[in-house]
């Protein structure tokens, strides 16, 4: 089955469930841009009713149930009036939806969203530490693989280049849809090696060679560690800068 199948059984299947109530559904993230990859890149959606109570969320089981079933993550749901107050607790996210969105059905909810920047530096050194302490937690079982390290290291790569966006935002940098074009900008921009993105960013993308043996696996992976510390450190000096 196709994504526009998909994408049609799903809305069918959430206006029967919601009815009236459904106001939008809205596709965002890579899954929205040219860097679509198929069985790579998530289909993030933002599922927007005029009223959420559980009643409504009970009723939604049986869609995301086929939804999942599909190997999809589970949708965000927002009430249309909430997406008016929450941006400013929520700018990494809302930059994303603004920057990359199609609309799968009603309205585009986030067509007029004000987005306060006022939080955007605390979230982004937040998620930043957030996702290093994981990456180091699930570096400790993978650090005597090499299948294990290449995996680790592409499949993080997508997680920081989301939040190197919001540090471009920061530094003022209008960032760019593409997530190599955001990794070169940051290591620009942010005091880093471009050339060890680059090279986790080609295993991701299959144009790296996978016969690395365990040390040079190892080392990329310590690289790749100092310079996410290096953006971190560089997020954290703007709080005073």
């Amino acid at each position: 089955m196709n994504m526009n199948n998909q994408f049609a059984g799903l809305i069918d299947d959430l206006r029967s469930t919601h009815g009236k109530n459904l106001a939008s559904v809205i596709l965002y993230g890579s899954a929205a841009t040219e860097e679509f990859v198929q069985d790579r890149t998530d289909y993030n959606l933002l599922i927007a009713l005029h009223e959420i109570t559980p009643k409504e969320l009970r009723n939604a089981q049986a869609p995301m149930r086929e939804w999942t079933r599909l190997g999809h993550p589970i949708p965000v749901y927002f009430t249309v009036e909430e997406l008016k107050t929450a941006a400013d607790v929520f700018p990494i996210e809302f930059h994303q939806m603004e920057r990359a969105r199609k609309v799968l059905y009603g309205t585009d909810v986030l067509a007029n969203i004000d987005i306060s920047d006022e939080y955007l530096r605390h979230q982004t050194e937040y998620e930043l530490r957030s996702k290093l302490i994981l990456l180091r937690r699930h570096y400790i079982p993978v650090s005597t693989s090499v299948p294990g390290l290449l995996n680790l290291m592409s499949e993080s790569l997508s997680s920081f280049a989301s939040l190197f966006r919001a540090a471009l935002l920061l530094k003022g940098i209008e960032p760019p849809a593409g997530k190599r074009q955001i990794l070169a900008l940051t290591a620009q921009h942010l005091n880093v090696s471009g050339a060890t993105f680059e090279k986790v960013f080609n295993i991701r993308e299959n144009n790296y060679a996978r016969s690395l043996d365990e040390v040079s696996a190892n080392e990329l992976f310590s690289d790749y560690m100092r310079d996410i510390e290096r953006v971190i450190a560089a997020v954290d000096n703007l709080e005073t800068s």
